[in-house]
């Protein structure tokens, strides 16, 4: 859907810790760079975001603008394109996993409103930013590689947070109605969205209403413009939050519901028939003499349904393959900071995460493979994790900043008793000696994680500043990777978010994975009027128990049956950022270009083989130029062949690519219109991180990888009041 730009633009605050930088302004009419770049104080958009207890070793990016950095995008994800190090795994529509540094999905610790939210699904087709509408956030950090310990254990690869708006209040003892209403449309898959939100407060209560929708048919590729199957979808959102606020104290409740009614995935077996969301979630925030405490709840229900749909031959009770999952998510974060005198601050937290599973197979109508019984897959599934942590924030000299933080997190998992379609039927045999196997072995497992981060920040000149630093990072398996039980052909293929059609098979002896990462950033800029920055980041990471797999039984398609396993792996590269303003006068307006370009590679040390979805170079270059209410974009985005692959999962070879984008924008009082054009070039590709083309729900040796979008036409219209 398209992008808009209304007065209460939320902001997207991409946080570097030693790693990120989102250089792209947008369609937006915002202010250039070393101007304002404050947004202007709204309703909807409050003066005030800062992050309470930030230490002064994180450099803060703000960058202020359109309201996704993607238009047409629907997914969350698409807020963070830009950010150097990031990524996407492709997936469904409104559901690509995300990559930092080349490592992806559960690897990342994933906070929404401060809630770590689990993908539940054998094929995570429900991530955690799946839930979200990008038009109700109000803040997006990424954190990649050396992340601090407040900011999530049970992670390697970094941290993503989303942050809806915090409770609107009026001032003056005025009664404030504010919010907006926004259409979209796309071209391509005749995509449709629509959201609003409205606010009714006084000075110390506040309620809001936000809802959104959005659809698509099939989008069609590049070149040919042949139908891309698959890749529908229906989604609908709603919540409702009170606010509460007294002097230093403030409470936010908020009550919500997602549906998603369809949503076609075209890199796996199976589609998402229903997905439906329901969830608590409670955020408190005072300050005292001693310093600033916040505490958040929350509960969620997911009640999940996958089957075949119409592109892959299933649509009804007796063709498909119904696999439903129930999950149960519940916890609290504390987390208090303790100013120490002028220079130092003290962090303290105490977290915790219950999240039950079960994921069971309904059986078939009339089919002797899938039935009589009911396949359970994850039966009465556990996965508690209790952390705590202690971070210190020390200021030196007006030169030097550190941070230390040390964490522990006891991560504690069980499941119950699983059972076959079939404990007699020659076609479940494979299944049922497993599920035997399983039963009768002791399934408890609890590690003791620690992780370690040191950063420093030394800025030896006004225009330069160095920042690095050593992290221990902890990761325990999901509960997938220790407990799919299923050595079937059928049961093997229905597990694997990695959309590579293969089959896959737990491990109870797995370990946790422990990740050392070393990073440094050199920072030019202008240190004046910010004219100019320049960033070049590298960073290495060793694994220790990296959880990959190994080959244990072949497909007739040339694919395989992985069992996860733990090896040895390495991943090291480079992020580079430049961004400069061009011109400015009255008859031109601003023009401002910026540039980015990310390399990474992984390797196994075991099996040798390239590390699962690692991004090849890319990188973009934009023009932007803003004059009056009018506003503009040309950019070029830079792909390159994709040759090295993981051979254990038949990873595919990608080529390069080139894809020219154009939009504007115009705004005129409370209503702006968004217009681009993706793809302008209808240039045909391949995704480096789609998988493979499962949209005809059977593999074979002819499978390709699955094709970008072609040229759309987008358009986006927003009111607000």
């Amino acid at each position: 859907m398209p992008s808009s730009q209304p007065t209460h633009t939320p902001r997207v605050r991409v946080t570097a810790r030693s790693v990120l930088l989102v250089g792209l302004f947008g369609l937006a009419a915002a202010p250039a760079r070393g101007a304002d770049a404050t947004p202007i104080p709204s309703a909807d958009h409050p003066a005030d975001m800062s992050t309470t207890g930030t230490p002064d070793a994180i450099e803060r990016i703000t960058v202020t603008g359109e309201r996704r950095s993607q238009p047409g995008n629907p997914d969350a994800t698409g807020l963070f394109r830009h950010a150097l190090g990031f990524s996407t795994y492709n997936a469904g529509g409104v559901s690509a996993l995300p990559v930092l540094n080349g490592m992806a999905d559960d690897r990342v610790a994933t906070l929404v409103d401060g809630v770590r939210i689990a993908a539940a699904c054998p094929n995570h087709m429900n991530p955690a930013l799946s839930y979200v509408d990008p038009d109700s956030v109000s803040v997006a950090e990424a954190l990649a590689g050396i992340t601090p310990v407040s900011d999530g254990g049970d992670s390697i690869g970094g941290t993503i947070k989303v942050e809806r708006r915090d409770p609107l209040f009026a001032s003056d003892g005025k009664l404030l109605v504010s919010g907006h209403v926004r259409g979209d449309y796309r071209s391509n898959g005749g995509g449709s969205g629509a959201s609003g939100t409205i606010t009714v407060a006084g000075e110390r209560v506040s309620l809001r209403y936000t809802g959104s929708y959005a659809h698509a048919s099939n989008y069609r590729e590049g070149g040919d413009g042949r139908q891309v199957r698959s890749t529908s979808y229906l989604t609908f959102n709603h919540a409702v939050t009170l606010g509460l606020r007294r002097e230093h104290h403030q409470l936010a409740v908020t009550v919500g519901q997602q549906d998603i009614p369809y949503e076609g995935f075209p890199n796996q077996y199976m589609d998402m028939t229903n997905n439906r969301s329901t969830y608590v979630n409670g955020k408190y925030t005072g300050d005292f003499s001693w310093g600033t405490l916040e505490a958040r709840g929350f509960w969620q229900r997911v009640d999940h349904a996958m089957n075949m749909m119409g592109d892959k031959g299933g649509h009804s009770d007796t063709t498909g393959m119904p696999m439903n999952t129930q999950e149960r998510t519940a916890g609290y974060a504390l987390k208090a900071t303790i100013p120490l005198g002028r220079r130092h601050t003290l962090g303290l937290g105490s977290s915790f995460d219950h999240n039950g599973l079960n994921d069971w197979w309904p059986p078939l109508t009339g089919s002797m493979m899938m039935g009589p019984g009911t396949f359970h897959t994850i039966n009465d599934g556990r996965r508690d994790r209790l952390g705590h942590y202690i971070e210190w924030n020390a200021r030196w000299t007006r030169h030097l900043s550190t941070q230390l933080g040390l964490r522990n997190d006891v991560v504690m998992m069980n499941t119950g008793p699983v059972a076959p379609y079939s404990w007699t039927g020659m076609m479940s045999a494979a299944d049922a000696a497993a599920a035997q196997r399983f039963n009768a072995s002791a399934r408890g497992r609890t590690d003791v994680n620690f992780d370690v981060t040191a950063t420093a920040r030394w800025t030896p000149r006004d225009d330069l500043s160095i920042e690095g630093g050593y992290a221990r990072k902890t990761r325990s398996p999901n509960l997938y990777e220790r407990y799919a039980w299923g050595m079937g052909s059928m049961a093997t293929q229905m597990i694997g978010w990695f959309g590579d059609g293969n089959g896959y098979v737990g491990n109870l002896a797995l370990k946790p994975e422990v990740a050392n990462t070393a990073s440094v950033t050199f920072d030019w800029h202008d240190p004046h009027a910010g004219m100019w920055s320049v960033k070049v980041q590298p960073f290495f990471t060793y694994t220790h128990d990296y959880i990959n797999v190994r080959r244990i039984g072949t497909f007739s398609s040339g694919l395989a049956t992985l069992q996860f396993v733990n090896h040895n792996a390495q991943s090291y590269g480079i992020n580079n950022s430049v961004e400069a303003h061009l011109w400015s006068s009255d008859r031109l307006g601003a023009g401002h270009i910026t540039a980015n370009l990310n390399w990474v590679r992984g390797q196994d040390l075991v099996s040798h083989s390239g590390l699962y979805h690692q991004m090849p170079a890319n990188g973009s270059i934009a023009l932007h130029e803003v004059k009056g209410r009018w506003t503009g974009r040309v950019e070029m985005t830079f792909v390159k062949a994709k040759g090295t692959v993981d051979w254990l999962r038949a990873e595919s070879r990608t080529p390069g690519y080139a894809l020219l984008g154009l939009g504007g924008s115009y705004r005129w009082r409370n209503v702006t219109v968004d217009a681009g054009i993706d793809n302008v070039l209808n240039q045909k590709y391949d995704l480096p991180l789609g998988g493979l083309y499962l949209g005809t729900g059977r593999a074979d040796p002819a499978l390709s990888p699955v094709a970008g979008m072609g040229r759309s036409f987008n358009v986006s219209l927003t009111a607000s009041f």
